[in-house]
Order: structure tokens, then sequence, then C-alpha cells
């Protein structure tokens, strides 16, 4: 049954039902009626509910309370999340969570390693993993010997499955055989106690004894066995934790927020270990994941301006690899690709040898020229033209040398031409002879100690630079047979000879845009030829031939010129097949590359070969020459007053000069002038060498229609030979019949320069 209860005095008239009744609450000052008593006062109405209504119920009805309460909860619940919010994502918190989750994550790493482990020690995973690693290196007999491996362990494994097998039977046998034969020892014992003691008692003694240990064992391990097992278990775990730490790298979820990059200036062992693991490798992450270590065949020490430092690679790895990733390396260890060196050294394969420079030594500018206000050269010695990457001073010989430079326009090869040029000059017995073939100003300097400056890329030009080549092939044959005739111990050309005989005086040809020779039409396989013939046969002679060239290919540098060159330099470069032709096949898979070189900004940085023991990078010096500095004037000038005070003068070569009457016969025995016979090859050479524009396209036709009958070539040895005598018997002749005997006879002298004889094979070739 439902009760109301209205509180005060109701004015409603309608009738109320009967559980209805009035309640009027008393306010504080008015005093409540007497009760009523039964003859004829008040009757007090009967109560059948009530409740309590205080001031502040009835403030929370009045209105807009309830929005307030709303707003008020909201309020409180914001502040709440907010609270809760900003505690979960403050870095502390990040923090501490992952550190717990990070030393949670450490034990589970660690089993999982202990786990493959054992995988490996006692199963076949190791064996398959070899195989798989020979057989992608195609070594069959490796292959072979790990399958080999494989089978037995797997035959071993099986044997033991099968102990295991027939070893419960055999262990219940083995322990009641002994258990009975450990009761009678000790029955044994306790009857020798008994007669010794004369107490029968002592029988089951040493019984008693094993019992009662046993029972304290068992005390023991109930009393302090959970202490023990939680020991063992902190110590697993904490082997397990070492064990992870040290060998796995921890996920990204569970890193520090704040953790160290490892890039530091130093490149110690952590921080090249951190580059690799790091360097995006797949075969090197799956060893890194397995628990790769690496062996340090060096640690991290000073090398020259950097460091070095020596690690075997894991199987799988190898130095290539590591070169494709050269510039994510560089880029870990806080460096330029240019100043991070990877490679493979020659004694120890599989070892990644690594040089890493000081930050920026690369970048700063180049120490002056050592000879720039003083000192002198010696062909014989060298001349200082660079810096390697260790900022250590590189020599580049002269003498038995020849040199293949390349690069981009803009990416400064000719500075090094024009240090080692500057160097040549300061000794007074070298010659110099320029041939660029292109309208080049960077020589100009060099021109008052020049012997020949030519510079053009016209067929005239060409014509001269080919004009040098013959005579460099003659001048080669020339020295060798001098040096033959010199006799002696000296097997090559040196400085004491030079000074003595001004025909052994050394030479430097450069030839600067080879390509205009090389690709001619006319002259291009003539030129490739000579090129060959005098690079190979130059060396002991003293004659250095410098080839430039800004595309090197095929076409525009022989590959056999290329190979035979001692010095290889090879500035910025777009492709690796131009940067391999230089430098040789797969200098650039082994990290000697000039493809990460920028033009215009690595200017004078070359990677060069034949420099030093080992291919790696050179810094040429650079002197410079423009309208605010001139420092190569004051070395030319230098230079003339060395030449002229050892009593040499620099002449230019004697250009050829066009004659209105032409005597083959007596040009020919021009250049015979000095040998008793020449090839007809070499007469030819001669001949085109003294006059291009009358002898460059005449044939051995041509030689022997020349030539009278009594002076045509003839074979000896194997070749066709030009005898010096019989020529001039045939101007003799000649002559004799215009003028007197005595005059042709002078004449015959004068060309053949003091007589020729006639040798033994001229006499047997009359015969």
């Amino acid at each position: 049954m439902t009760t109301t209860t209205t509180t005060g005095a109701s004015h409603d008239p309608e009738p109320r039902p009967d559980n209805v009744v009035d309640f009027r609450k008393p306010t504080p000052r008015e005093t409540p009626p007497p009760p009523a008593d039964g003859l004829g006062g008040q009757v007090t109405p009967l109560v059948l509910d009530a409740e309590i209504v205080d001031e502040d119920d009835t403030a929370a009805a009045r209105p807009g309370s309830a929005v307030a309460l709303r707003r008020a909860g909201a309020m409180a619940r914001r502040q709440t999340v907010h609270v809760v919010t900003t505690a979960v994502r403050h870095p502390r918190t990040r923090t501490v969570a992952k550190g717990t989750a990070r030393q949670v994550w450490f034990p589970l790493a660690g089993a999982v390693v202990v786990a493959r482990r054992w995988q490996d020690t006692h199963g076949a995973h190791r064996y398959e993993r070899m195989m798989r690693a020979a057989e992608t290196a195609g070594d069959h007999e490796a292959l072979l010997e790990w399958e080999s491996r494989d089978v037995a362990e797997k035959q071993r494994r099986h044997q033991r499955v099968m102990d295991w097998i027939t070893s419960p039977l055999e262990l219940v046998k083995a322990l009641g055989v002994g258990a009975a034969a450990a009761v009678g020892l000790l029955l044994a014992l306790g009857v020798v106690l008994a007669v010794a003691n004369r107490d029968i008692a002592q029988v089951i003694g040493p019984i008693t004894a094993v019992v009662n240990a046993v029972a304290f064992l068992v005390w023991f391990l109930t009393a302090y066995g959970a202490l023990l097992l939680t020991g063992l278990t902190v110590a697993g775990i904490a082997y397990l934790w070492a064990v992870g730490r040290a060998q796995v790298q921890p996920p990204a979820w569970v890193a520090p927020a704040t953790a160290p990059t490892g890039r530091d200036v130093v490149p110690d062992e952590g921080a090249i270990l951190n580059a690799l693991r790091n360097l995006g490798l797949p075969p090197l992450d799956r060893k890194v994941k397995e628990g790769w270590q690496p062996r340090w065949v060096q640690p991290t020490c000073r090398d020259g301006k950097g460091w070095r430092t020596q690690l075997e690679l894991p199987p799988g790895v190898t130095v290539e690899m590591i070169n494709g990733k050269k510039p994510v390396l560089a880029h870990n260890l806080v460096r330029k690709a240019v100043e991070v060196w990877p490679t493979e050294p020659r004694d120890a394969a599989g070892v990644l040898d690594l040089w890493v420079a000081d930050q920026g030594i690369l970048t700063r500018p180049i120490d002056p020229w050592p000879l720039l206000a003083k000192g002198t050269v010696d062909y014989f010695k060298g001349v200082p033209c660079g810096h390697d990457q260790r900022g250590e001073t590189i020599t580049g010989r002269l003498m038995a040398s020849n040199y293949a430079i390349a690069g981009t326009m803009g990416s400064g090869k000719t500075s090094l031409v024009i240090c080692l040029l500057c160097g040549a000059i300061l000794d007074p017995l070298v010659d110099i002879d320029v041939f660029c073939m292109a309208y080049n100003v960077d020589y100009d300097p060099l021109k008052p100690r020049l012997r020949t400056l030519v510079k053009g890329d016209e067929d005239e030009h060409v014509v001269a630079a080919m004009d040098g080549l013959r005579e460099l092939r003659s001048e080669v044959s020339r020295r060798g047979k001098l040096l033959e005739e010199l006799g002696g111990d000296e097997t090559k050309v040196t400085r004491e000879l030079a000074q003595r005989d001004a025909r052994l005086r050394p030479r430097v040809a450069v030839f600067d845009e080879c390509q205009e020779l090389f690709r001619h039409k006319e002259f291009g396989e003539e030129a490739k030829e000579l090129a060959i013939k005098v690079m190979t046969k130059a060396r002991k002679c003293a004659i250095t031939l410098m080839w430039v060239t800004p595309a090197p290919s095929a076409d525009s540098l022989p590959r056999d010129l290329a190979k035979t060159a001692s010095h290889r330099a090879c500035y910025a470069i777009g492709d690796h097949q131009g940067n391999d032709a230089i430098l040789g096949t797969g200098a650039h898979r082994q990290g000697i590359t000039a493809t990460t070189l920028v033009p215009g900004e690595d200017v004078g940085t070359a990677m060069a070969s034949g420099f030093a023991t080992r291919p790696g990078l050179l810094r040429s010096f650079y002197i410079r020459k423009d309208r605010e500095i001139d420092q190569i004037t004051p070395v030319v000038e230098r230079a003339m007053a060395a030449r002229q005070g050892a009593g040499i003068t620099t002449a230019p070569a004697a250009a050829v000069e066009p004659v209105d009457e032409l005597d083959p016969l007596a040009d020919i025995a021009a250049v015979l002038v000095g040998h008793k016979r020449l090839r007809t090859q070499e007469v030819l050479s001669l001949l085109a060498a003294h006059n291009r524009s009358v002898y460059g396209k005449w044939t051995f036709a041509d030689l022997a229609d020349a030539l009278p009958d009594a002076a045509k070539p003839y074979k000896t040895g194997g070749h066709m030979q030009v005898s010096a005598a019989r020529v001039a018997e045939a101007i003799a002749d000649r002559d004799t019949t215009d003028h007197t005997d005595d005059s042709a006879g002078g004449d015959a002298e004068d060309v053949l320069g003091g007589g020729a004889e006639l040798d033994d094979d001229d006499i047997e070739a009359d015969h």
C-alpha cells in the first residue's frame, strides 16, 4: 500500500483518501501544540509513513541545481582523465614502463639465444646452414665436407634416441644390482664394526647411518629447498638477462625513449658495431639477430689523421656488400662518404679493414705545395703531388712511370698534371713536351720552360701530336741501343748517365684531351699502336708519358694503355664503367670509386692507384694561377735559372720547314745518322717526323722506290733493313755524276757524320 505524505497545511477543498494526512513541519521559533488528550483536546493524527526533509534537500530541489550537479560531475571526470592521461604520457612514466618491459624482454631473448645455441650444438641446423653457405659460394669441396658431417651427426643422434628406448630397463636393473650391492657392503661393514666393538647392534649401524643421512637430506631440502630453488631461478634469469642484453638488440617498442644513437665522433668498437647494425643489410641483420658478435682483429687505433679498425665479418656478408652501403655507413659514423674507407686486406679474407678520417679533414683546404717557395726536384726520385686520405704527403714518381688521368670537366684533373710538371721543370735535366688537343691556357705559364707546346683541336694539332708520338717511338729505340752500346752494369738510365750524355736526358710528354688523338679517323689506330709501344718500352729510358682525358673508355683511352700505366688517377666521374676503365676492373666493387665525388665541390680530389702501396684517396696540390695570384711564374723563373746554371739552354723543338726541292735520298741519309742500319718501319717513322707533309703517308713501297738499286731494303735478322752505308754510297755515286770524285767523297763523308762502313750483314746481302 502506498502512503502519501504532505508537508504543511493543505488548502485543497477536494476530498482526500483516508490514508492521506496533513503533516505540518514545525518552525524553529514555533512551539508545538500540546498533545491532545482524550477528553476534548486536539487529536494527534496517526503517522503511517514519514521522511524528515532538511533544508539542504529543499535547496537541492531548487531550479538549476541538477544542471550544476551534472556539470560538477563532468568536470570531476575530466580532471580525473586528465590526471591519468598526463601520468601515463609523462616521459618518466614511459621511461619506467619501457625500462620494465625491456628488462622483462632481455631474459626471454636470452632464452631464445641459449635455445638456438643448444639447437646448434645438439642438432643439424649448423651443418645445414654451412651447407647452404657453401652451395651459395660454389665451394663444392666444402659442401661435401659439411654434408658428410651432417650425416654423421644424424647417425649419432639416432643412436642416442635408440639408447633412450633401451635405457629404462637397463637403468632399473642397474639400480637393483647397485642397491643390493650397497646393502651387502653396508652389512659387511656392520659385521666388521660389531666384531670390533663386540656389539651385535653395530651390524645395522651403517644402514642406520645411511637412513639418517637420507632423512637429513629430505629435511634440508624441505626446509631450504624453496630458498635454493629461488636462488637457482634468480641466477638462471640473471644469466638469461645478461645473454639477451649482450647478444640481441631490443625491439623499437621497448627501446629507451632517449636512446643514445651511438654516432660518436670517435669511431670506436661500439660506434662501428652500432653503425653496422643500422646498415640495412639483410644478411648482416639476420646474423645480428642470431647473436653474432664480431672478432676484432685490430682494435680501433689512430692511423694518420683518422682511425683504423679491423674486424671479421660473419658468413654471408662480404666487404663488397659493405661498400655497397658506404654512404649509409658513413652517415652512421657521422662522416662523409669520402671519409670512410672499407676495404679487404689481401692477406686476410673475410676481414673488414675500416679506416675513418677525422671529421672534415678531407674538406679543409690542402696545405701549400712544399716546393712553392724553394727547393729542387730530382726526376729519378719524384715530385710531391698531394696528400692521401691519412694526410700524408704522396710523391709521384717520374722515372719508370707513366700516368693515366681522367675526370669530368671541373673536377681538377689538370691540377695534378700542373703539379707534376712544376716539379719536373725544377730538374734542369728534364725536357718537357705538351700536346693539348684543346684550346687551353692552363699550360701557358710553363711555356718558357717547355720544349714543345701544342694546343688546339684542329687536324694540324693532331698531326703535330702524331709527329711527337712517332719521334718518341724512335727515341725509345735509340735510347735502348745507346744503353746497350754504353754497356756496364746499368740497364736503365740513371742521373749519372743523363748528366754525362745529353742524349739520355729525361723527357716528359703530356697528351691532354688524348681522346681527340685516339678517336681520330685517320690516325686513331696508329696512335694507339705507337702509344702502347712507347709505354711498354719507355720505362728504363727515362721517358714519362701522361695521358689525360675527361671521358675514359676503350675508344678515348685504350685498355692496354690504361693497364700499362703505373699511376692512375680518377677524379669525379659519372659511372662505375669509367671508374673501372682507369682504376682497373672491379675497383668500384672494392670501394675504390670516384663516383661519389662531386665536380665543382671535390675539386682536386681523386681516387688513385699506384701512388701508394694501396689504392686510396689523393688530394693533389693546387698551384694557383689567376688574375689575383700567380704561383706558377716564380716556379718557372727558378727552373729557368737552375737550367742556365747547369749550362743547359731551353730551345724549343725545331719546327719542320717546307723545302722547295725535295731530296728523299738525302732525307733518308739524315734520319740514318748515328745508326748503321734501321728497320724500314723505323725509317718511315723518322721520315714522317722529319717532314710530315711529304713523308706522312709513305708506304714501304714508296721507301723502296726512293732508294736506288744499290741501297734497296734487304732482309737480315728476320726484318727488312736499310743500310746507312749503302745510302751514303748511293749519294756519293749520284754526286759523282755531277761533280768530281773528290767532292762526291766529301759529301758522302759529311752525310754519314764521319764515315760509314759496310758491316758483315751488308756484305753478305750483296753476295
